[in-house]
């Protein structure tokens, strides 16, 4: 069974973020999906201890599976630092639970999909079409089940995983509708942390893509606590080929 991107991109967060002093956070990290991976075979992840800055520490992953590289990862770590503030707003949503953020037969095939591990709510007003002249969009509520350590490393790993969930999809929204699926494959995936947060509490994730053209899908993405703090970007290309009928 191919092994899910998300999965990969956290377990390789998880290989640098081990090799780095507790009180850095990560701030920054930048994936490329090089092979499919499979969930049959064991992934070995070599950690390059790239730089040990005043502020700043910077690893290299590269998943290996086979003698092959299957993933390359470059994260960056800060040492916490003052500063002014400034974010977006988060948009207005149903909360979850409501009869318009309530768990839908897509949440449920998400969650045995993950085998019990997230906890998905797609708001039903999100804007699933093309014809808004701002690319198609979609938004849910995302959660891990159960309870995390207090490891800010640890939500650092499962936003990275959640981040990949529908993210892709959201590029080809506008043509859901064809006979036949397309083939979807993950080419590189990029997260930004701007604050804390717990990835064991409800996040809304917003999804938007804004150019599908040569079969590459541009998907962005922000994470927002309930009180409307923002506390990741994501951004990520995807290829999209049209499936065989």
């Amino acid at each position: 069974m191919t092994a899910f991107g998300g999965h990969v991109a956290a377990q390789s967060l998880i290989a640098a973020g081990s090799t780095v002093p507790g009180e850095r956070g990560v701030h920054s990290l930048h994936g490329y999906f090089i092979r499919p991976g499979r969930t049959d075979r064991p992934i070995v992840y070599q950690v390059d201890r790239t730089r040990e800055g005043a502020s700043f520490t910077t690893r290299r992953v590269v998943a290996v599976q086979d003698g092959e590289t299957i993933f390359s990862l470059s994260a960056s770590f800060q040492r916490p630092e003052d500063s002014e503030e400034h974010q977006v707003d988060m948009p207005e949503v149903p909360r979850p639970g409501s009869p318009t953020a309530g768990r839908s037969a897509e949440d449920e095939a998400e969650r045995e999909m993950f085998q019990g591990a997230l906890e998905t709510r797609r708001i039903a007003d999100s804007r699933r079409d093309f014809d808004t002249g701002q690319g198609p969009q979609q938004k849910m509520w995302v959660r891990v089940v159960g309870e995390l350590p207090d490891d800010p490393l640890v939500h650092a790993c499962a936003l990275t995983y959640t981040s990949d969930v529908r993210l892709a999809s959201t590029a080809y929204l506008p043509f859901r509708d064809a006979p036949v699926a397309p083939r979807m494959a993950s080419l590189d995936h990029a997260v930004w942390f701007h604050r804390p947060f717990r990835a064991d509490t409800w996040l809304l994730f917003t999804m938007d893509s804004p150019s599908y053209a040569s079969s590459r899908g541009l998907t962005r993405g922000q994470f927002f606590t309930q009180n409307g703090e923002l506390v990741a970007s994501v951004v990520q290309e995807v290829l999209i080929r049209k499936g065989r009928s």
